[in-house]
């Protein structure tokens, strides 16, 4: 086991030395062992019908790594995870964690067509899900070896692990998956010490300490559920609540039966839960903060937010590749925490570029934004091109916007470089869906934009050109045609708009402009 400090309550919670360059030598495995024997009995994670202490996610862990081992995975071998939101897939990270393995991690809602294209690109060996998932899992086509996990962990043999086998901190531990503007997810790249430097500045944002209970409402496998459910919580030594799928109602029910002080959710699910807290009040009078991000924050509904619930709103700016580029924190007063992005983090060094990729910093104007700083990834996966888009030629990480940078050091998104629809938190590919919809037989051409939605921010609608004798084409057949196909949920059109043709710039391309324009201006009746 790793030298680790003293478990304290230092006023920051977890460990005393956290924010020196100690911490980026521990991993989470080792974290959860000594929270095993520190204090074991006290719980790791919460859900509606269990309750699972840091001996159970400690010896959990040991069990999948036994698991994993009988089953021949070799360290560096990729290993798919695709698992609900449960104390299970924390184990299973960690397990891979332990036996040198990366995990693949996959979300649980993704599509049969994106899963197959994961397990592809990152030359998985093993597909880990659990009894009584997914069972449409076992239609992949993919050449992995399937080892299906029982729900409750302590039914599984006791493998020896071997020493030695271990991830350290700055090793490859993880891949994932983000949203591309053309074509099927990149596989991003990442250390556990990205997101242990994440952590301070996630403590001093919210005051966090090791009193505290968190919420994680966002899937493991990606970046704001990764920090909030897998890295923080077990840095602080406190415990999780995890719900398998987010329900709002259930939400609220479980902040008041775990008396929640900390929760993290992208802007639909607060909005949920802010009308279903109006529809029937709970006792929520443990939250005191909410982080979310993913999308701009609704300053109304989250100003309503802050009023029900007595929680201050909280958000980091950043994505799954750079992490976080600003924050906002406890001390902002609310125009700057709801009206902006935060204040840009000095660690990551935020520059602005302009479109020809010269740095504009300090000439206050709308720029591109990048960073250089502890908290980015290590590139995509065996993606050379996307790698050249994410970087310029000297090494700044870049995000897909525009944004504005005042005298104070406060952020500001006011524009979009990418064709994304960013619907409930997740950046949708227009493109992606045009593609997709292309595939109907009855489809010429599609083109993908956003609708307004009072919940989800965004949702997909698509203009289509048909073919003669598809003039009647509906929604439910286009979702019925693409979901045959494995399109992933959240891909699926919402709105579908048959048009005789579709409108075309001066070059011959689709006007986006004046779709988005033409949704923006129809009468409510015909959205």
């Amino acid at each position: 086991m790793l030298d680790l400090p003293a478990r304290t309550s230092n006023g920051h919670g977890g460990w005393a030395s956290f924010r020196d360059d100690h911490i980026f030598v521990m991993t989470v495995g080792a974290l959860i062992r000594h929270h095993a024997l520190d204090h074991g009995a006290q719980p790791a994670f919460l859900t509606a019908n269990s309750v699972t202490t840091w001996v159970d996610y400690d010896d959990g862990a040991d069990r999948v790594a036994g698991c994993l081992l009988a089953a021949g995975v070799e360290r560096s071998d990729r290993v798919a995870v695709v698992m609900p939101d449960s104390p299970g897939v924390h184990a299973t990270f960690v397990g891979c964690e332990r036996i040198g393995a990366v995990v693949v991690g996959i979300g649980y809602r993704a599509g049969l067509m994106e899963i197959e294209h994961l397990l592809a690109k990152t030359g998985a060996s093993v597909l880990v899900t659990q009894r009584g998932g997914r069972p449409d899992l076992s239609m992949t086509s993919a050449d992995v070896q399937s080892v299906v996990l029982p729900v409750d962990l302590r039914t599984l043999s006791e493998v020896p692990v071997p020493s030695g086998r271990a991830l350290g901190a700055n090793d490859l531990f993880l891949i994932n998956s983000t949203s591309g503007t053309t074509g099927l997810p990149k596989c991003v790249m990442h250390s556990e010490a990205r997101w242990l430097a994440y952590h301070p500045w996630a403590v001093e944002a919210g005051s966090l300490t090791d009193r505290d209970v968190f919420f994680s409402a966002i899937p493991t496998p990606f970046g704001f559920g990764l920090w909030t459910a897998h890295f923080s919580p077990a840095i602080l030594g406190c415990p999780t609540v995890l719900s398998e799928k987010f329900e709002a109602g259930q939400a609220l029910d479980l902040i008041e039966k775990h008396r929640v002080t900390v929760l993290a959710c992208v802007s639909t699910q607060f909005v949920m839960m802010l009308n279903e807290q109006l529809l029937r009040p709970r006792d929520v009078s443990s939250l005191r903060c909410m982080f979310t991000g993913g999308e701009a924050v609704p300053y109304a509904k989250a100003a309503a937010f802050e009023e029900e619930f007595d929680a201050t709103v909280l958000q980091f700016y950043g994505s799954n590749e750079t992490g976080a580029l600003s924050r906002t924190t406890v001390s902002d007063p609310r125009e700057r925490r709801l009206r902006t992005a935060g204040r840009v983090l000095e660690e990551m060094q935020v520059r602005l570029f302009d479109p020809a990729g010269n740095d504009i910093t300090g000439e206050r104007r709308p720029g591109i934004p990048g960073c250089r700083g502890p908290a980015t990834c290590l590139g995509y996966y065996a993606d050379e091109e996307a790698n050249a888009k994410l970087m310029t030629p000297d090494g700044w990480m870049l995000m897909g916007d525009i944004v504005e940078i005042d005298g104070d050091g406060y952020l500001t998104v006011v524009g979009r470089t990418s064709d994304f629809i960013i619907r409930g938190g997740k950046n949708i590919s227009a493109t992606a869906v045009e593609d997709e919809v292309a595939t109907h037989p009855g489809v010429v051409l599609a083109a993908a934009v956003a609708m307004e939605d009072e919940v989800f921010g965004e949702k997909v609608c698509v203009y289509v050109e048909v073919r003669p004798g598809w003039e009647n084409l509906t929604l439910g057949a286009l979702t019925d045609h693409l979901t045959m196909r494995g399109v992933t949920k959240e891909w699926l059109p919402e709105r579908l708009i048959v048009v005789e043709s579709l409108p075309r710039s001066s070059g011959g391309k689709v006007a986006k402009g004046a779709l988005r324009n033409d949704m923006r201006t129809r009468p409510e009746s015909e959205k």
